[in-house]
């Protein structure tokens, strides 16, 4: 199994734990990324990445984190060659958003301020991508349900006969943290640090057991 086939197998073990928009490139086999990919990191935003991953997924007494894994340039390449362009932009805006904030919040880069400001900083951008989510979901599900009271002509791709109809489904907006969040789990775990040092790794499997015991705080195995 090659890397790209990994990624779709462990994005499916935790689909619920994925945005919308990660799970849509993915399972559209990174078929339409944007045209400019090549052009969009330099050099900062680089190691940018690769300390928001080791913050979102660090080292731990169990297992080195996201940028032993060298999460970093797994992210970057899933963003160029994968992702659409408005996902593409809103990324790179999250990256100059966040090297921003820590400016303003602690007049350093984001690469120069301490783990626990990192952590801060972080929190918060966690924090409101999930009340961002949350509204975008309610505004979706009221649409919806504004749709199905709605007694009137149906748009003429969704009229009955057409061999061109289609339901359409609300576009959700790229969230960076979002995304970044999703390519830090995905990277890591499926790399050979996070398969065989974060999991239990078994190289060479024996019969099926489908009920096997797990001991308090044992591994999951990969």
């Amino acid at each position: 199994m090659d890397r790209r086939e990994a990624v779709k197998s462990v994005a499916f073990l935790i689909g619920g734990a994925l945005s919308a928009t990660t799970i849509a490139t993915l399972f559209d086999s990174c078929n339409s990324p944007g045209k400019n990919g090549e052009n969009l990191f330099n050099a900062e935003h680089q190691k940018l990445v690769t300390e928001l991953a080791d913050i979102i997924i660090p080292t731990t007494a169990k297992s080195p984190g996201a940028k032993a894994a060298n999460v970093g340039p797994f992210i970057t390449m899933m963003i160029k060659d994968c992702y659409p362009a408005d996902a593409q932009e809103a990324f790179v805006k999250g990256l100059d958003d966040l090297e921003a904030r820590s400016k303003k919040e602690f007049n350093k880069s984001f690469i120069e301020i301490s783990v626990k400001e990192r952590n801060d900083l972080v929190s918060k951008l966690r924090d409101e991508t999930v009340a961002a989510q949350k509204e975008e979901k309610s505004k979706s599900e009221q649409a919806a349900k504004l749709e199905q009271d709605t007694k009137g002509a149906k748009s003429e791709k969704e009229q009955p006969g057409n061999p061109m109809a289609v339901k359409e489904k609300p576009k959700t907006a790229p969230q960076f943290f979002a995304i970044a969040r999703d390519l830090t789990m995905l990277g890591f775990f499926t790399s050979e640090i996070g398969a065989t040092q974060a999991y239990e790794y078994i190289a060479i499997p024996g019969r099926y057991d489908g009920d096997v015991k797990m001991k308090p705080g044992q591994k999951f195995y990969a």
